[in-house]
C-alpha cells in the first residue's frame, strides 16, 4: 500500500502511523515549517512523515550520520530532454528530499540522468529559494583514462550544477589504481568529501576485497538484498573491520524481488518489524545489517519514494533472529 497524502486530523493521521507500526517522536509542526520553508499541509501523511525524527547511520571514517534509504537514478533519471518526464522526476526528488533523503547517486554511465538530476535541482532551488540542503551527491567516474575522468568529474560538477560532491566513485573498479590517486587530489583539494569504489551483480569479489583491505577509501558500493547475500561472507565483516561504509545497490533485484512477491501475502509478524509492505519488507531486511550505511532504491513514481523512506522512520529495525525470519519466510513461497 504506497502512502499517499490524505486530508487526516493529526489524531486520525497518527493513528494510521501506529497501524503501520510507525512509532515516532516528532517535531512541532511550526518547527518543521520553519525549518523546510514550504507550504506542505499539517493535515497530510507526507508532512508528518517530514517531520520525523529519521533514522541515522553513520559513516564509520567520519562519524558523519545519514538516511539510510539514498535515490539510485540508473534508469528511471535517464529521461534525455522531455520536459514532461524530467518534471515527473523533478517531483519524485522533491518529495525524497522532504522526506529527509540526502544521498543521491548518479554515474556519467546513466544516459542523461546526470544533467536531468541537475535540471531538477535547479528547478527545486528556483521554486523554493533554498537549495536543497541536505543533499550528499554521490557520482562516478567510468572510463579507463585518468585525463577522462578528471573531464568526467568536471562535467558532473557541470551537469549537476554541483562545485563540491559528498562522494566520488569510481565505478565497477574501472582502472581503480589509475583514478585512485586523482579521487585523492581532489579530496585534498575541497572538491570532495569521501572516495570509494563500486561493483554490482555480485561481480569482482575477490579484486574488490583486496582493494578493501589495502587502500584507504570511505566508501564501497555493492549488491545487497534479502537474496544476494554473498557479500555477507566477506564484504561486509572486512567494510566493519576496515571502517569502511557500504552503500547496497539493487536492493529489490532490479525489480525482481517485486515482480516474484508483489502478490504473495505478507507474514503476519511483518508489521512488527514495521513492513507494512514488500518495499518495506527488502529495504528494512538490507539497512538492518550492521555493516549497512545507506541503500539506493531507484523510482519514478512520488507514491513509490514515499512508501520507500517510510521504510527507515521505524525503530527498531530488524535483529538477526528476525531477519533470518525474513529469510525463511521467502524461501517457504
Amino acid at each position: 500500500m504506497a502512502i499517499k497524502d490524505k486530508q487526516l486530523t493529526r489524531r486520525a493521521l497518527l493513528t494510521t502511523l501506529a497501524k503501520l507500526g510507525i512509532g515516532v517522536s516528532l517535531l512541532p509542526l511550526s518547527t518543521v515549517a520553519q525549518q523546510h520553508n514550504q507550504s506542505l499541509n499539517p493535515n497530510t501523511i507526507a508532512y508528518q512523515l517530514k517531520a520525523a525524527k529519521f533514522l541515522k547511520k553513520t559513516i564509520p571514517s567520519t562519524g558523519q550520520t545519514i538516511h539510510p534509504i539514498g535515490m539510485g537514478t540508473w534508469i528511471t533519471f535517464n529521461v534525455g530532454k522531455d520536459t514532461v518526464l524530467r518534471n515527473e522526476r523533478t517531483k519524485v526528488l522533491d518529495t525524497f528530499f522532504q522526506l529527509g533523503g540526502e544521498v543521491v547517486d548518479s554515474s556519467p554511465m546513466y544516459g542523461s540522468a546526470e544533467e536531468v538530476l541537475g535540471y531538477g535541482l535547479t528547478k527545486l532551488k528556483a521554486n523554493s529559494g533554498n537549495y536543497p540542503s541536505s543533499l550528499f551527491a554521490a557520482t562516478k567516474t567510468w572510463t579507463s583514462s585518468k585525463s577522462e575522468g578528471k573531464q568526467q568529474f568536471k562535467d558532473s560538477q557541470q551537469l549537476w550544477q554541483q562545485a563540491r560532491f559528498a562522494l566520488l566513485q569510481i565505478h565497477n573498479l574501472v582502472a581503480w589504481q589509475q583514478h585512485l590517486p586523482m579521487l585523492r587530489e581532489l579530496k585534498q583539494q575541497g572538491l570532495l568529501k569521501y572516495i570509494g569504489v563500486t561493483t554490482s551483480h555480485g561481480r569482482r569479489h575477490r579484486e574488490l576485497a583486496k582493494i578493501m583491505a589495502t587502500e584507504p577509501i570511505d566508501f564501497v558500493q555493492l549488491t545487497y538484498n534479502i537474496l544476494d547475500r554473498e557479500v555477507e561472507q566477506e564484504l561486509l565483516p572486512l567494510a566493519q573491520d576496515k571502517g569502511i561504509a557500504i552503500i547496497a545497490n539493487r536492493p529489490f533485484q532490479g525489480g525482481r524481488l517485486m515482480q516474484r512477491f508483489e502478490r504473495e501475502p505478507l507474514p503476519a509478524w511483518a508489521t512488527e518489524l514495521g513492513c507494512d509492505n514488500w518495499p518495506q519488507y527488502f529495504l528494512r531486511f538490507v539497512i538492518s545489517h550492521p555493516a549497512l550505511t545507506c541503500t539506493i532504491p531507484a523510482t519514478s513514481k512520488v507514491e513509490h519514494m514515499q512508501e520507500n523512506m517510510s521504510g527507515a522512520n521505524i525503530m527498531p529495525l530488524p535483529n538477526a533472529q528476525q531477519r533470518q525470519q525474513m529469510i525463511a519466510y521467502l524461501n517457504t513461497l
